[in-house]
Parts: structure tokens; C-alpha cells; sequence
């Protein structure tokens, strides 16, 4: 009897088998893309004071002054030019600095209807002004104020 040296001709599998990872990465992929347009729509939510450091300006930029009454006011506290709401727009795009910067400043009194306030800053951005700042004045620090009166 001759002893035969085969196999009964099975081999073992050396690959992973990826597919059911792509399956699950295709369903999150899904799931994300279904998702991300309702976190951009907004949620109610109460938020905190944000205390920010004061932006070093060195050169001047240019403001849109809001006061209470609603009257505007483009240019610096020196030179600053009232405007009525209907001409902001074309104010606006005639102004050279505000076209090479696209840059302005909004300073709003804060007793403003908030839709005001929105219906300025939507009629500089279709003046073709992309970046919009909000000047504010600087928030108390009340856990500071809060440990001073502690100690006294």
C-alpha cells in the first residue's frame, strides 16, 4: 500500500471579504447625506453670552452705523454719511472700498427689531458684500465680578 500524500483539495481563503463594510459605509454615507441639511436649518436653542478679544484693525474699515430710529449711516464715526434704506444697495456698490474689500462692519443699536437688522444685512450681501462683521461691545465678565465682590 502506497500512502498518498494529497489533500482532500480544499485551500484556505486569504482575503478579506470587503463587502460588507462597503454596505455599511454606503448606509452612513446615506444617513449623513439625509441628515446634514436638517442640522443647517436650525434648531431653537438658548445661547450663552460669547465673550470675543477686540479685533486689531489696522487700516480703516468701513461701518454701517444703525441707530435706534432706523436711520443708516456708512462710513467711520468721523465720516459717516446718512443713507436711506432704499439707496443702501446702490450706495453700496458704488462705494469703491466696499467693492475691493467685500468686507463691512455692521454696528446696530441693540433695541432693533431683529428683522430689520436682517433685512440690512441681506440688502448688503446682494450688494455683492460677502463678509459681514458685528461690532459689539465687550460682555462683562461676571465670574470675575462675581469672585471680586466674594472677597470683599
Amino acid at each position: 500500500m502506497a500512502a498518498s500524500s494529497g489533500g482532500s483539495g480544499r485551500q484556505t481563503l486569504t482575503e478579506i471579504n470587503v463587502t460588507p463594510l462597503v454596505d455599511v459605509m454606503l448606509v452612513l454615507l446615506i444617513i449623513f447625506m439625509v441628515t446634514a441639511p436638517l442640522i443647517q436649518q436650525g434648531v431653537e436653542v438658548s445661547l450663552p453670552e460669547a465673550r470675543a478679544k477686540a479685533v486689531d484693525a489696522e487700516d480703516q474699515k468701513l461701518v454701517l452705523s444703525i441707530k435706534s430710529d432706523h436711520s443708516l449711516y456708512l462710513g467711520s464715526s468721523e465720516d459717516a454719511a446718512r443713507i436711506p434704506f432704499e439707496s443702501l444697495e446702490d450706495k453700496l456698490r458704488a462705494n469703491a472700498r466696499a467693492m475691493k474689500d467685500r468686507e463691512l462692519y455692521l454696528m446696530a443699536d441693540k433695541t432693533l427689531p431683529y428683522g430689520f437688522v436682517v433685512d440690512v444685512m441681506a440688502t448688503v450681501q446682494r450688494a455683492g458684500i460677502t463678509n459681514v462683521g458685528m461690532i459689539t461691545n465687550p460682555a462683562a465678565d461676571k465670574v470675575r465680578e462675581a469672585k471680586q465682590e466674594g472677597r470683599r
